[in-house]
């Protein structure tokens, strides 16, 4: 059986070139490179927000906020791996536009309707722009991309709901959005990713003890089940004490759970906790969401019931599969040809539409299958991109080369904030400004005291 699944990986490579979709020469940058340009204009024949009437930083309908930030962080990550500009004003516009008055990515055009999920991928897409050194927007008093991801982080680990299920985010912020008696495994899945990124990027452990924290968390209540070929099921009510688990798979919890776990493993200098964890993790990643090598969304595909959301969910899904392969090493034999195979598949699905190279949902057919969308074009660009994971450098850190401007205490104090963070370990410099408050304030204190009684 593995001599055939070979054989048929092998065949796809060699097929790229002359059987339709893009022309894709897996072990060239140029051909990668090229063919993702190709993917990326597609995507932004869905982006209006630079035209009279759109909105910028956000797709045209029926896509979600959430999809953008999902798509931009592509988008970024082929500036990265192919040195492309071409969007970067259409990311920096975008960044800006979506952050909020308070910069945690609340937007007033979302407070109505916004979830933790919907933040956090956000925040992992503005986090990405930290590890990559994309340059700080120079322009008033905007701060630095690491304070935006720690004003999400700082906002959403507020929300932390200890009085049910024994912790854990709820699905939505708001009481009156429909799954706010939810909890769900890529709210707290990004929580645990972006505080492992935040411990790793700025070497404050208290981030590591609270994804730590998280995971735990996830596989006390029984979100992610750990064995060879882990588990990671999508989330439970508040009502049933999180006990009427929804057992249904989805790539994107599984990847967003891969990464931080890879990201853990990477802060801790290998532990052997993490590393554990993480080869079961990506057990069950290979053993769900490949057939013949070749990734799909196993819940919805071959029914043909993928909703727009659930379309694009590959697209982080092999973010996260190429970001483990260079935190944890040891994972690299597993995903490369997990990565190539289904790259090749993609670019021959991108055969569609009038341009003749729009991508499709079903990468296993070796053609376009007929769907056609927002999310189709960010699953291509992700998994053929990433194909280059290996040529750059892994994601920086604040003493490896990172130069984005941080605060720690960010999004702390809004209206959204209501817990009182004393766990967050503030650094030096911080300490000395409170104590210098302190000691004024004091001074003030008795100087008005002595006047009072003399």
């Amino acid at each position: 059986m593995r001599i055939i699944v070979q054989l048929y990986s092998l065949l796809l490579l060699i097929c790229v070139p002359v059987c339709g979709g893009l022309q894709l020469d897996v072990k060239s940058k140029d051909s990668i490179c090229a063919a993702t340009q190709k993917i990326q204009r597609g995507i932004m024949d869905y982006y209006w927000g630079s035209t009279p009437g759109g909105i910028v930083g956000m797709f045209i309908q029926p896509y979600y906020w959430w999809e953008a930030g999902l798509v931009f962080a592509g988008m970024l990550e082929n500036w990265y791996l192919c040195d492309n500009m071409e969007y970067n004003s259409t990311l920096y516009e975008s960044m800006i536009a979506q952050t909020g008055a308070n910069y945690d990515y609340i937007p007033s055009n979302q407070s109505m309707t916004e979830g933790n999920d919907d933040q956090g991928i956000w925040g992992l897409f503005i986090m990405g722009a930290v590890e990559r050194n994309f340059p700080d927007a120079q322009m008033g008093n905007v701060p630095g991309w690491l304070t935006m991801a720690q004003a999400v982080f700082n906002t959403m680990y507020a929300r932390w709901d200890s009085q049910h299920c024994g912790g854990g985010l709820r699905w939505q912020i708001f009481t009156w959005n429909l799954g706010y008696d939810y909890k769900n495994t890529i709210a707290n899945g990004c929580l645990f990713q972006l505080a492992a990124r935040l411990g790793r990027y700025t070497g404050n452990s208290t981030y590591l003890d609270i994804a730590n924290e998280t995971f735990s968390w996830l596989v006390d209540v029984k979100f992610v089940v750990l064995k060879d070929e882990a588990n990671v099921f999508d989330g439970a009510h508040i009502g049933d004490n999180c006990q009427d688990i929804k057992g249904i798979e989805w790539t994107y919890n599984h990847g967003v759970i891969l990464g931080g776990c890879a990201y853990m493993y990477n802060a801790t200098n290998g532990d052997p906790v993490w590393e554990t964890r993480l080869r079961q993790i990506l057990g069950g990643a290979r053993a769900f969401f490949f057939r013949n090598n070749i990734m799909y969304e196993r819940a919805c595909q071959d029914n043909k019931i993928c909703n727009n959301d659930q379309r694009s969910f590959k697209s982080i899904f092999s973010r996260m599969l190429a970001v483990t392969s260079v935190l944890a090493p040891f994972t690299r034999e597993t995903i490369d040809p997990l990565l190539e195979a289904s790259a090749a598949a993609a670019a021959a699905s991108c055969s569609g539409g009038k341009d003749g190279e729009t991508c499709g949902l079903d990468w296993t057919t070796g053609s376009w299958d007929g769907y056609y969308g927002l999310g189709e074009q960010a699953s291509a660009l992700e998994v053929i991109q990433n194909l280059l994971i290996h040529t750059k450098a892994p994601p920086l850190t604040k003493n490896a080369g990172g130069t984005s401007n941080g605060d720690p205490g960010a999004g702390l104090g809004t209206p959204m904030d209501n817990v009182l963070h004393s766990r967050l370990n503030i650094g030096s410099k911080d300490r000395i400004k409170a104590a210098l408050i302190t000691a004024v304030c004091l001074g003030l204190l008795v100087g008005t005291a002595l006047w009072m009684v003399i």
